[in-house]
């Protein structure tokens, strides 16, 4: 038998079929186009619904959080494009659609696009608010690009010319709908940056559907308002709507008056503001004066100014004395100096080299004095212990000894001292010293000790 089969539960089954579909990249964000039935939206929230079309349903689920940003409100029959992903109700066993964002059909296309050209500038960091530029507080010229005939480009004239009008408006006449609308925007834009005419550019136009604000979802459009180098303001469309052209210029306005009163500061608020400048610069130079005039009465009821003679007879006492102790301290230091110079003078005749020949001189000559004594007492000394050792040894010689009547006898053969009768026997011949010669002998007999007792035995 084979090995026994792995047995799942149903909830790990429902988990794993789950996880499969999670992670297909296909599954995980789909785009569903179909007709709302069964349409529920709960008390917590979120709306429980099926998509169906003429040949399939699926079940689906929009949470609050992603329904209370819906433009439209979903009912039973309404025909819409769905994005989300499929997963599985892991309880129930039954795959849903997960309903992300949602639009009506009658501009899901456009939506659609919308969506994917927002998300692809998006990744590419073209709404990034770090590469967005502030506007220049005070601009010097203002650029508009929008219709000549439209309400936006009336109602900016106005509001510039009401809150700064004295700065200078050019307008740059465009299309801003229908095919030719998104490259006479972006003829505009260039043409604006070629020009260098303008600190700020307002891009925009009145409001309107989504095909009509379509040409400021274009790619071109917002790739145009990136490479500007002039600060632009968008200003498409009402309060609600977004265009991709809002997500990539520097700044958003809500509407074109907005953006007017964005671009130019107002002109009655800034007299207000350089009137309180001016006042608190009076304010400020009044208590300046005021301070400088007290300090100044001040100065003036000072003694010094007001003795300035006492003054100068105290300064010249401190100068008396000053110049007693400069003088004092100056008779010290010249004779410390006069000190210390001398013992230096004494010092330097003691190191002179004339004086240390004379003293080396002097030394050598004690020494020399010394040693000739030393010498002449060694030798005297030697003399002595040499006669005491003459004396002693001519004590001691045996020459000596032999002037009295000794002698010294050898062993002609093994040329040895004869000290006892022992070392010779009868017949040998013997060399006798003495004090003045010596001669030969031949033992005859011999006396005392064992060899004479010899001696005797023989004879």
């Amino acid at each position: 038998m084979g090995t026994n089969p792995k047995v799942y539960s149903i909830k790990e089954l429902n988990k794993y079929i789950r996880m499969k579909l999670e992670t297909d990249h296909v599954l995980g964000d789909v785009w569903l186009r179909g007709e709302i039935s069964n349409f529920t939206h709960h008390s917590s929230g979120h709306m429980y619904f099926t998509l169906k079309d003429s040949d399939s349903k699926l079940k689906c689920v929009m949470f609050a959080s992603h329904n209370t940003r819906l433009p439209f409100i979903p009912r039973e029959g309404t025909k819409v494009i769905a994005r989300g992903n499929i997963s599985v109700f892991e309880r129930d066993g039954n795959y849903q659609f997960y309903v992300m964002a949602m639009q009506p059909d009658g501009i899901g296309s456009l939506y659609l696009a919308y969506e994917q050209l927002k998300s692809k500038l998006e990744q590419e960091g073209l709404f990034a608010s770090a590469r967005k530029r502030s506007l220049p507080p005070f601009p010097k010229s203002i650029g508009v690009i929008t219709s000549p005939t439209g309400a936006a480009v009336r109602d900016i004239i106005t509001t510039i010319q009401r809150r700064y009008p004295l700065i200078p408006i050019y307008i740059y006449p465009v299309l801003v709908q229908g095919k030719q609308a998104a490259p006479a925007i972006v003829n505009a834009i260039e043409a604006m940056n070629r020009f260098g005419e303008c600190d700020v550019l307002i891009v925009g136009r009145g409001g309107g559907s989504l095909e009509e604000l379509w040409a400021f979802n274009e790619e071109a459009v917002a790739r145009a308002i990136v490479k500007s180098d002039i600060p632009i303001i968008s200003a498409v469309g009402h309060e609600t709507d977004f265009t991709i052209a809002d997500f990539v210029a520097d700044l958003r306005a809500a509407t074109p008056t907005a953006a007017a009163e964005l671009a130019v500061p107002q002109i009655t608020e800034l007299l207000q503001s350089k009137n309180r400048l001016e006042q608190r610069l009076i304010a400020a130079l009044r208590l300046t004066v005021r301070i400088d005039k007290e300090r100044l009465q001040r100065v003036r009821r000072s003694p010094f100014f007001l003795h300035p003679r006492r003054y100068l007879l105290d300064q010249a006492q401190r100068l008396d004395r000053l110049k007693e102790l400069l003088n004092e301290r100056t008779s010290r230091l010249t004779m410390k100096e006069h000190a210390r110079l001398a013992k230096l003078q004494s010092q330097l005749a003691a190191h002179h080299p004339g004086e240390r020949v004379n003293y080396a001189a002097k030394r050598l000559s004690g020494a020399t004095h010394q040693l000739e004594l030393a010498s002449t007492a060694l030798v005297k000394s030697g003399k002595l212990r040499l006669q005491s050792g003459i004396k002693q040894l001519d004590a001691l010689s045996p020459l000596k000894v032999m002037a009295r009547g000794y002698s010294l006898v050898y062993d002609v053969d093994k040329n040895r001292l004869i000290k006892s009768i022992e070392d010779v026997t009868v017949g040998d011949d013997v060399q006798v010293k003495l004090a003045h010669g010596g001669m030969t002998c031949r033992v005859q007999s011999l006396t005392g000790g064992s060899n004479d007792e010899k001696s005797s035995e023989e004879r």
